[in-house]
This record gives structure tokens, sequence and C-alpha cells, in this order.
């Protein structure tokens, strides 16, 4: 099992998830051309993708969807809120149709030889959902959390016992009140339990649900303005290395660039 974060951030969001046989993105946030280009700087090809699901909603997250489903019949993975939330987008290109596949949050379904687990996250979406995808074969095993006010009982619980866990780390909450470009309300928003998680919450997070098993913790979503990868990495390093999980490591997602491949 690998798995590449193609780029993540405020821009968009794109995850590779596979097995020797099956590719699966995780949202497909940057553009159509951004994505087949980052697979090939992978070796890999847009036409190897097996199917795409989606966390929810929002552009950054579905932004390049239109463009992987103009020209084959791709299979797009979500419940309904969101695949009903992209199709109403006055800005969805009426031309394409989305190949659905449509599931209930909290239920699993099987794509190629990976099994994908979903649960309900907070986050201001409709519908958002975090993922737990296993290769059944390998018996490996990896969490996506991008975007989450705060990590409820069920979210920890979930991402509990995986190889490798993505989770967002969107802002310093220092770094996030004395940004003079953003209106207090939109602070607010962030802060809030249905927006995203800090630095802080991130390394609590991750400390909670470090084990043995835990080999990799990717920090992704971070914002331009409100964060710094060496000052998120850090912390959530700090946390780990306090409770003596020394042998997690902790490497930083980028919006412009595909973190290194890792093999489970």
């Amino acid at each position: 099992m690998h798995i590449t974060i193609l780029g993540s951030g405020s821009a968009g969001n794109c995850t590779l998830i596979e097995s020797d046989t099956t590719k699966l993105l995780v949202d497909a946030g940057l553009s159509g051309r951004q994505i087949a280009h980052r697979l090939a700087l992978v070796d890999r090809h847009v036409e190897q993708v097996s199917g795409v699901v989606l966390t929810h909603e929002h552009s950054d997250h579905v932004r390049g969807l239109g463009v992987l489903c103009k020209t084959r019949a791709l299979p797009v993975y979500a419940n309904r809120l969101t695949a009903e939330a992209v199709t109403a987008d006055p800005d969805w290109p009426p031309a394409v149709r989305i190949s659905w596949r449509v599931f209930s949050t909290g239920s699993s379904f099987e794509v190629g030889d990976l099994l994908v687990e979903s649960f309900s996250v907070p986050h201001d979406a409709y519908d958002p959902v975090g993922y737990v995808i296993r290769h059944p074969g390998s018996g490996a095993a990896i969490g996506v959390l991008t975007d989450l006010g705060h990590a409820t009982k069920l979210v920890t619980e979930r991402v509990r016992q995986l190889d490798a866990l993505v989770v967002e780390a969107n802002h310093d909450l220092k770094l996030l009140q004395e940004d003079a470009a953003r209106p207090w309300a939109l602070k607010q928003r962030i802060m809030s339990r249905h927006g995203h998680l800090s630095n802080d919450a991130a390394a609590t997070l991750a400390g909670e649900v470090a084990c043995d098993r835990l080999r990799q913790v990717f920090l992704a979503h971070l914002s331009r303005d409100c964060n710094r990868p060496e000052l998120a990495q850090q912390t959530v390093s700090d946390k780990l290395r306090k409770i003596g999980a020394r042998h997690i490591a902790v490497a930083v997602s980028s919006q412009d660039k595909p973190t290194a491949t890792l093999t489970l």
C-alpha cells in the first residue's frame, strides 16, 4: 500500500492512495491539469485512477473533478448531500456527467482491492466525512482527516491502530489571531468546532492515537498566511516525543508539490 499527498492547502487538496492494482484519489481539489501533472511526477497516470472519494463539497476538494470526469466515466464516491451539493453548484459544467457511487455516511465500500470506511467529521459542509482506507491483503491502513473543527470521540476511535494518518494542521492559533488580513468573523469560523484544526489540536489528536503500529503522520491543509511548515512539524513532533512515540515520523504536505511516497 502506498500514499502520496499530491497537494494540500487552502488552494486545493488531493491525495493518492494505492495498492498494486488500485489507485484511489481522496478529493480532487487541484485543477485537473495539476492532478495529471503531479501524478506524472510520481510516475503515475490519470488514466490509471480507479476512482475518487470525496470528503466534502468545498471547491478546494472538488475543483478538478469536472476535468477528470469529462472524457471518462470515472467512479466518484460521495454521500448523497455531498453529491447533490457538487452538481447543484452553478459553476459546475452542465455537459459533464459524474458516475456517482453514493454511500451512506458511516458505511464501508470497496474500490478494487481497497476497503474504504467512512465516518462523520465536524466541519461547515453539508455532510463531511473522514476515511480509513485499508488493504485487506496486507493489513495496511491509512486514515485521512482533511477538514474538521475538532476531533470528536468518534473520530479519535476511528483513526486508532493505523499505519499512517493524514491530519489537518491548518493554523497556528497566535498567527491566526494576529492576522490583520482576516476579519474577526472569519477567524471565529476557522477556530470554531466546525472549522479547522490548529497545530496544537493536531498534536493532541496525534498523541491520543499514537501506537506502536503508527509509522507516519502527514500534516495537511496548512494555511499559507497563518501557519509555517516548520512550526506545525515542531508542534506535533514535540508532542509525540513527550509521550515517547519517537518512532512516528512527521511530514508536512505542500500546496505546490507532492510528498515523497510512503510505502507500507
